[in-house]
């Protein structure tokens, strides 16, 4: 089954290729990424490409085979398909090698062959892989009853609530067809979405204590004990560090809370099922201390409340990414639902501006500022856009986001600065303590 399935997937009218393959030199140059590998307990799915052009000429694929093929029966044995890549193999990175031996060891034939040679070459450089995916295909192919199978993940039928869910969280937030394959085959819901359940949870638990102690549920903030807590941010207390980070769990009122719950739900969650708490906190805490610290140097005498700029750093950077590749993510209501979260950011953002300019409740100290909303905005779209477009390639291997998360430190050290001078020189004129 396992041979069948392996020459009927390389002979085809329509090209195939491993997305697993990738890092040889030399002669093995250029071709077209189109296929996903399925993780282990799973068959492996194989995706179609539009086409597989290699570079170097056929001749040269000819010569390097018929090498190892003196009979010139168009098939060389797995034993001499080892003896070429030992020869070879100083130009193949080791877990790309792996994967070659791997295949050979787990064809039941004994026989590689022109055309998988071919296809197999000229496929192995245009893709990369983390060394999570190699192994997981190196295992798949040495258990020889997998099968290949050429499926859209859309197509799967018999799938059960859970994993339609897996599967249209991988269609929401991913834009290349072999990623969300090989997301939906190797998640497992351990561990859960846990990191914006925490948060959300926290910050209904914060709100509803200060709705019972204010006996007030609609525009706390409008309460002189509001700020009196040690959780929101004001500039009279910009020495209390944790306070650029702890202003989070307070809010306005209720529909401040509802309208942030929301979009920290339905998008922060899915996020997290895919790109993983830890980059998904990144980005969401590199968005709140953004709202703070942009805040303290714009809007100098505002205090601050909410998780808008941790909430409007995940949102603006998924719309970005569903923007930037629109081509491959469409699917029935995105754009509904598109449209769906720019209203609800819209209102969200207009209400904080209301508010803001909104006649005090306790002058001079006047009401929460909207600019922690711009912050995270900025920190979505440049830093939030890089760490969500490369899913399963390291953040360390990639320039841009050394290149955004420095511009991001500097900022954040020009602020720090900024409290600590700028506010003496400017001379200016805080409202009193809370």
């Amino acid at each position: 089954m396992w041979r069948t399935s392996w020459h009927n997937f390389l002979r085809g009218d329509n090209r195939f290729i491993f997305y697993f393959l990738s890092g040889l030199r030399g002669a093995m140059v250029n071709s077209s990424p189109a296929v996903a590998a399925q993780a282990e307990g799973e068959e492996i799915e194989v995706l179609e490409s539009t086409e597989v052009l290699p570079v170097a000429p056929e001749d040269q694929w000819k010569s390097l085979f018929d090498k190892y093929d003196p009979e010139n029966s168009g098939f060389i044995s797995t034993e001499r398909f080892r003896d070429l890549l030992a020869a070879h193999g100083s130009e193949l990175d080791p877990h790309k090698l792996e994967v070659l031996l791997a295949l050979a060891d787990g064809n039941a034939d004994g026989k590689i062959c022109y055309q998988d040679f071919v296809n197999l070459v000229s496929s192995a450089d245009e893709l990369e892989m983390s060394n999570k995916r190699s192994n997981s295909f190196r295992r798949a192919i040495l258990q020889g009853s997998r099968q290949l199978r050429n499926s859209a993940l859309r197509e799967e039928v018999g799938l059960g609530l859970s994993r339609r869910l897996v599967r249209h969280v991988a269609y929401e937030t991913l834009p290349r067809e072999m990623d969300r394959k090989w997301y939906f085959d190797s998640y497992t819901y351990c561990p859960p979405p846990w990191l914006m359940l925490v948060i959300t949870i926290a910050e209904v638990v914060v709100f509803m204590y200060y709705g019972l102690q204010l006996n007030r549920w609609v525009l706390q903030v409008s309460s002189p004990y509001f700020l009196k807590g040690p959780l929101p941010y004001h500039p009279q207390l910009r020495a209390q560090a944790w306070r650029y980070l702890s202003y989070i769990f307070m809010h306005a009122g209720i529909e401040h809370l509802g309208l942030n719950m929301a979009m920290q739900l339905l998008v922060g969650v899915p996020l997290e099922m895919v790109h993983g708490a830890l980059r998904i906190g990144l980005v969401y805490v590199c968005g709140v201390l953004a709202g703070s610290l942009a805040v303290s140097v714009t809007d100098m005498t505002a205090p601050v409340v909410g998780s808008s700029g941790g909430v409007y750093a995940l949102v603006s950077a998924h719309l970005a990414n569903v923007v930037m590749n629109w081509s491959g993510m469409k699917c029935h209501f995105k754009l509904f639902r598109m449209a769906m979260a720019l209203v609800c950011m819209s209102v969200e953002f207009g209400r904080a501006v209301w508010l803001r300019f909104y006649p005090p409740a306790f002058p001079p100290c006047p009401n929460p500022s909207f600019v922690a909303h711009l912050g995270g905005v900025a920190v979505g779209l440049t830093l939030g856009v890089v760490v969500l477009q490369n899913y399963e390639q390291r953040l360390q291997e990639q320039s841009l986001f050394w290149i955004f998360f420095s511009v991001y430190t500097l900022f954040i050290l020009c602020g720090i600065f900024w409290n600590i001078f700028a506010y003496n020189l400017l001379d200016v004129k805080l409202p009193p303590p809370p």
